[in-house]
């Protein structure tokens, strides 16, 4: 049975951070995604300094949630942010099963309502590059809808004008 826990290090290279009241906004710009934590996951991924345990970690959350939080709630959360890249390297759990889904961790620990916000939740989108999203055809170009003109007229002949 494996024991050794490898703590996990918050990414910080190639991101735009952008902290809010109760959730960080995160862009990566090496895979063009913006990620959004809520105040659980955030807690947890700016602890992830390769040194504070995961226990530590959970009491941290339970005096700023003021709410029941166990080991369960931070490796959660350290599932999720190694699976939005946004942790340095794998954070690997000492072998006693699979991470839990959030609705186990639910029943669990008996969370309903409001209660339930405590679990970590990470929302990802794909954001085009800057490039993508502000090219378009010159005079003279093929085309099938204006939007793709600079102008923002295609004409006869489907040629931009």
């Amino acid at each position: 049975m494996n024991t050794t826990v490898t703590m996990p290090q918050s990414r910080s290279e190639q991101l735009v951070i952008q902290e809010m009241a109760d959730e960080t906004l995160v862009y990566d710009l090496d895979r063009h995604k913006a990620h959004c934590l809520n105040k659980t996951a955030s807690v947890v991924w700016s602890h992830c300094d390769g040194t504070t345990t995961v226990s530590e970690m959970a009491e941290i959350l339970h005096r700023d949630l003021n709410l029941p939080v166990d080991e369960e709630v931070v490796w959660l959360a350290i599932s999720q942010l190694g699976k939005a890249k946004l942790l340095d390297g794998p954070a690997q759990k000492p072998f006693t099963g699979a991470v839990p889904a959030r609705r186990e961790v639910m029943k669990r620990m008996g969370l309903i309502g409001a209660a339930a916000m405590l679990l970590p939740v990470i929302t990802s989108i794909v954001a085009p590059a800057a490039v993508s999203a502000a090219s378009c055809k010159a005079k003279g170009k093929g085309c099938t809808t204006g939007a793709e003109c600079c102008s923002g007229v295609c004409g006869p002949g489907n040629l931009c004008l």
